[in-house]
Formats: C-alpha cells, sequence, structure tokens
C-alpha cells in the first residue's frame, strides 16, 4: 500500500492576521478537503463537545472554521457526537444539548446546528455492515451521522486511560456509536441492574426484544433473565435513572480493534475527512468532568483523508516531544522506581494500549500507518 499523505502546521502565526482557526482552514484546504464534492450534501462535522468541568477539549472557533469551509464549498453542515454510555451530562440528547452549549457550542458560535446523532435517549441507531469485521458483523451507529452525505472529524488528540490516546479512531468510531455500539465495543456481558436506583418505570422492557427483562411484581423492580439477555444493550438508552449497566469487561486489544471496526463502518462507502489538533493534550478523555494538566507541549494541526495514517502522525509527533514536568507523566518519569515504556502515553497510564487499533485498522482496510508527512507554513 502506498503511503498516504498527512499534512501537518505548528502553531506559529508567522502571517501577520492569520488567527489559528484560520490557519486551520488553510490546512484543511490544502490537505484536500476543498476536493470534496459538498455541494448541496448534509456533512456531518463528528467532534467531542467535552463534559461539563472539562476545559481541554477543542475551542468551538475551531469547529467554525471548519463549518465555513464547508458552507464555501455549498455543504449543508451539523456538529454532532452520539450520547455515552456512562452517567454524566452528555448520556441523553436534552443533557447533551446543554453541555454543548454550556460549553461554547450553539448555532451562533459555531454557525451551523448541533445535533445529537443517537437521538433522545441514543436509541436512535442504525445497524451497519462492517466489511472484513473481525469482532463486529454490524456496528449500531447513530442514525443522523449515518444519514449525513460527508464525514469530517474533528478531533482533540489527547491521552486516554485505557486506548493510550483519543484520535480519530476513536473519535469516530466510539463517538459515533450509540448507547448500544458503545456498550458492544466495551463489554461482551450481560445487563446488570442496581435494585436501589430501578424505579420499576418498566420503559426498559418496551425495548427489550428478546424477553431478557422481567418486571418483579413483588419488589415493583425489574430483574434480568441471564438465559434471554443477549448484552445487545437497548435498554441502557431507555432507562432515565441509570441503574443499568454492564461490566467494561473487554480487553483493551479488543477495544481498539472494535474502535477500528467501527471507524469503518461510518467511513465506508461515503467522503470523509480527518482532522486533529494536538494541543492540551491532556492525560484522560474529555468525557472527564475535569482535566489534569497537559502532559505534552502543544504541538499542532494535522489532516488527511486516512485515519489510520492520521493517528500514527499524531503519535510519532507526540512521541518525539518532551514530556511536561508538572503532569501525570513528568511525576511517573520521577518516581523512583519506575519502568520506564519509552512511550509518553503508556508511562501515563501504563495499564492503556494504543498501538492495536491503527494494527487492526491497517489489516481491515481502514487505512495505512505509512505517511508522507507534509509541513505547511
Amino acid at each position: 500500500m502506498e503511503r498516504s499523505k498527512v499534512y501537518y502546521t505548528d502553531f506559529r502565526t508567522t502571517k501577520f492576521g492569520e488567527s489559528m482557526p484560520a490557519k486551520l482552514k488553510r490546512l484543511a484546504h490544502k490537505a484536500g478537503m476543498a476536493d470534496i464534492d459538498m455541494n448541496g450534501k448534509f456533512v456531518a462535522i463528528k467532534m467531542h463537545f467535552g463534559e461539563l468541568g472539562n476545559v481541554s477539549y477543542l475551542r468551538p472557533n475551531y469547529a467554525k472554521a471548519i463549518v465555513d469551509l464547508v458552507k464555501t464549498l455549498g455543504g449543508k453542515p451539523f456538529l454532532t457526537d452520539c450520547n455515552t454510555m456512562y452517567p454524566g451530562y452528555r448520556k441523553n440528547a436534552l443533557e447533551h444539548l446543554e453541555c454543548a452549549w454550556e460549553n461554547g457550542f450553539t448555532p451562533l458560535s459555531a454557525g451551523c446546528p448541533v445535533l445529537i446523532g443517537d437521538g433522545l435517549k441514543g436509541t436512535d441507531d442504525i445497524a451497519v455492515p462492517v466489511k472484513g469485521g473481525v469482532y463486529t458483523k454490524e456496528a449500531r451507529i447513530g442514525r443522523a451521522v449515518m444519514d449525513a452525505d460527508v464525514i469530517i472529524s474533528l478531533t482533540h488528540f489527547k491521552g486516554h486511560e485505557m486506548t493510550g490516546f483519543g484520535g480519530a479512531i476513536k473519535n469516530i468510531g466510539m463517538g459515533c456509536g450509540s448507547r448500544a455500539g458503545k456498550k458492544d465495543q466495551h463489554s461482551a456481558g450481560k445487563a446488570y441492574i442496581d435494585p436501589g436506583r430501578c424505579r420499576g418505570c418498566r420503559l426498559c422492557q418496551k425495548e427489550c426484544a428478546n424477553g431478557g427483562l422481567v418486571y418483579d411484581t413483588q419488589a415493583k423492580k425489574m430483574t434480568i433473565d441471564e438465559n434471554h439477555c443477549v448484552g445487545c444493550g437497548r435498554c441502557l438508552g431507555a432507562c432515565n435513572f441509570d441503574a443499568i449497566s454492564f461490566a467494561e469487561d473487554q480487553a483493551v486489544a479488543v477495544l481498539n480493534a472494535k474502535m477500528a471496526e467501527y471507524t469503518k463502518a461510518v467511513v465506508d462507502g461515503r467522503p470523509n475527512f480527518h482532522l486533529s489538533l494536538i494541543m492540551d493534550v491532556s492525560p484522560y478523555c474529555d468525557c472527564h468532568g475535569e482535566n489534569d494538566a497537559p502532559i505534552l507541549p502543544n504541538i499542532g494541526m494535522f489532516a488527511s483523508s486516512d485515519p489510520v495514517a492520521l493517528d500514527q502522525a499524531c503519535a510519532d509527533a507526540c512521541m518525539a516531544a518532551e514530556p511536561l514536568r508538572n503532569s501525570v507523566l513528568g511525576d511517573h518519569l520521577h518516581e523512583k522506581g519506575f519502568h520506564d515504556h519509552h512511550d509518553h502515553f503508556k508511562n501515563t497510564t501504563p495499564e492503556s494500549e494504543w498501538e492495536t487499533q491503527l494494527i487492526h485498522g491497517e489489516k481491515i482496510g481502514l487505512g495505512t500507518r505509512r505517511y508522507e508527512l507534509i509541513y505547511m507554513k
């Protein structure tokens, strides 16, 4: 396979009067985003709006730069993300939108609508076949994401406590999965109901097509029938009280592989383009309601039509950077007896692992790890 082109620019503004968002727009244009036919097309711009309390997510200014370029090309853009599997401020569309607005993502600031891709409760999804999938034959993807004609990922490249880093593959694969899709990637187990949280409303039972939920009339609580529960996760999005959960018991390597397969389901068969900004490199995901000090300095902005090559280039750039002392990474490297993995992300969270998402992505034809880095001033 030929090397993919990855375009890169730093955070210097050598052109007088050019803002960083304007530079991002110029990078996207140069890297080939302007070559995509968007005239009259619906364009989904997938990004993370940040959990409430977190301030390391990408600023709305960068989203607006990409929105403006899409509009210039005749496209109809919208910002999107799907609901989370865990309790928080983004587990249903109402709270998710309020969180996005509070973090600055409004139609006024972004220049386009903000849509939650899997609907009100995270159940509005579609089963998408995964061509060449090893772990996933059908990915559960938010319907609005799949209804779009073009998909663009705008990613805050940062650390992650399980997958080592959160790049384009995680932004698309995990991010575009509905609540059932996220459960599928994280766990192959059965549902568990916390009787202390269950209100006996029976809304979840309406979502179960397999007889896996049984209502206890005496206790007035819902229970799980282990023999019939298939672990589909549909009940997860139906519960308003966070009473239903699934153990996150998948090995990281399998999780990474599933993320790559979900990414392939999202991008297969339609134009796609990917941008990643290595800045405010927090040690953990933007899903946290807080963020620790950056582990690495701000490096730059990257763009490519190949998500695998893009993630590899960003990972390589991070590995070449000098760790910041006042950070989790810096602390670990100065701990007596700490085992140096010679990997900034693994040194931050030793139990994490990131390379398998790229290896598997390449294996299933999502992209290539071989790239040509092209610098733009």
